[in-house]
């Protein structure tokens, strides 16, 4: 997944202290050997500085790692889908970046769920803009007996992260008090071989699905949608 500019930002800033923190390191080993105690002293401390804060830059970047920026109405993904026997199709996932996923579900519906995170007004103010990042799709079965005796299918569309924004703040949330909002949101529409549809993202945090084309569109009605 290409990095967005606020993690190329993290990512840089984590590398010059890095290398701050090596170069004070290496002059703190030279000046001890010179016995100029006093002075190692000091560089060490700005060494440990340094280091702390290219950790803490690589830490929030791996913590928003997964997440894409929302801005106006953004696509998260166009999907097609083939139809392989009764209540099983193959879905292909592309997303605007250029990557693709090829998955196969279970039901008469698909579902895509999304993740959302917006900041607090501060820091909006600082140029923090909304995240999302898709996290699975789904199968749905119409019928309420089916969906209680079939086994469901849901693929994961990321892995999961160690480092999840969202999972520090649930456990630490005083360390992360300028997320406003958390929450999740899903769109469904039925499936129908040779489909194809758009999925986007509303910057109020709501996913919205269509039919892609034409034939689509005319498809979903047939099928009393």
């Amino acid at each position: 997944m290409p990095l967005t500019p606020i993690l190329v930002v993290l990512y840089v800033f984590a590398g010059f202290c890095a290398l701050f923190a090596l170069i004070n390191g290496v002059g703190v080993r030279r000046r001890w050997r010179e016995r100029r105690r006093f002075s190692a002293c000091h560089r060490s401390v700005w060494t440990v500085v340094f280091l702390l804060l290219a950790l803490l830059g690589a830490f929030a970047a791996s913590a928003l790692l997964g997440y894409r920026r929302l801005t106006t109405e953004t696509p998260l993904a166009t999907l097609a889908a083939r139809q392989l026997g009764l209540q099983h199709y193959a879905l292909r996932i592309d997303y605007p970046d250029g990557e693709h996923r090829d998955v196969e579900i279970a039901g008469d519906q698909w579902q895509l769920d999304a993740r959302v995170i917006k900041w607090e007004p501060r820091a909006v103010m600082l140029g923090a803009p909304p995240l999302y990042r898709v996290e699975r799709i789904s199968g749905r079965y119409i019928d309420a007996a089916q969906a209680n005796e079939r086994r469901h299918s849901i693929v994961v569309l990321e892995e999961r992260n160690p480092f999840d924004l969202l999972d520090i703040k649930r456990r630490f949330p005083a360390w992360l008090p300028w997320v406003d909002a958390d929450y999740g949101s899903a769109a469904y529409l039925p499936l129908v071989d040779g489909g194809e549809y758009r999925v986007s993202l509303a910057p109020a945090g709501g996913l919205v699905a269509r039919p892609a084309d034409a034939r689509t569109e005319q498809l979903l009605h047939d099928a009393g949608w």
